[in-house]
């Protein structure tokens, strides 16, 4: 008798524990999104996109100040490793999702990611890829629960290199020269880029661009 009573015992309490469990998952349950991003320029390649779900603490720069890790590396040759470590070690960050490709003129890529309660709120960058360290950026974009949200992004400069337009430090076509910083006279802030001026190897006519640069939309799929 006092085995099954034991035994009894331990069930109630698995039960109870199971049950205090699945309610906290249920609270905790994950939304799912799809996020199109479309290159609206019209000579400028921006690579592939990195997308991230966080909280409102989390800023992916802030205008005026110099940009957090990695964030320069993806603004420089579009390399999202460096950023992704980053995004690791912040307890504001949920989820982040890299696109498969990059994003020629006119085209778009799209992403799914996954938010939750705390933690609904999208941002996402992706470099110019013909210039020294311009990069797109969508900024904290609350994910909402029902309808599409649309959104214009700008570009942006890392300050991370000067802005030359020397081939021999722009990872995209023509130039092809990836891996190779311009850093003599970086700004050294992130702040709004002014485009693409023919001072150096590129021409204006081909690779400038007016804001917006991108075009986001953002729809619930779960």
């Amino acid at each position: 008798m006092k085995r099954s009573i034991a035994a009894i015992a331990i069930m109630i309490l698995v039960v109870s524990a199971f049950s205090a469990t699945g309610t906290a998952f249920a609270k905790d349950k994950s939304t799912h999104y799809r996020v199109t991003i479309t290159n609206i320029t019209r000579g400028q390649i921006i690579s592939p996109p990195i997308l991230i779900s966080h909280d409102r603490n989390f800023h992916l720069f802030k205008l005026g100040y110099p940009a957090p890790p990695g964030l320069d590396v993806l603004a420089e040759d579009g390399d999202t490793g460096p950023l992704e470590t980053y995004l690791d070690s912040l307890g504001s960050v949920y989820d982040y999702r890299v696109a498969d490709g990059g994003i020629m003129p006119g085209q778009s890529v799209t992403i799914k990611i996954k938010t939750k309660r705390g933690y609904r709120y999208l941002s996402a960058a992706g470099m110019l890829v013909i210039s020294n360290d311009a990069f797109f950026a969508m900024r904290r974009v609350y994910a909402r629960s029902w309808g599409n949200t649309v959104v214009d992004a700008r570009a942006y400069d890392s300050g991370s290199e000067v802005n030359s337009e020397d081939c021999a430090f722009i990872p995209g076509p023509p130039c092809g020269s990836g891996g190779v910083r311009d850093t003599d006279g970086a700004e050294g802030y992130v702040y709004p880029h002014s485009g693409i001026h023919g001072i150096g190897d590129l021409e204006p006519a081909e690779h400038d661009w007016n804001n917006p640069v991108a075009s986001i939309m953002i729809q619930r799929t779960k």
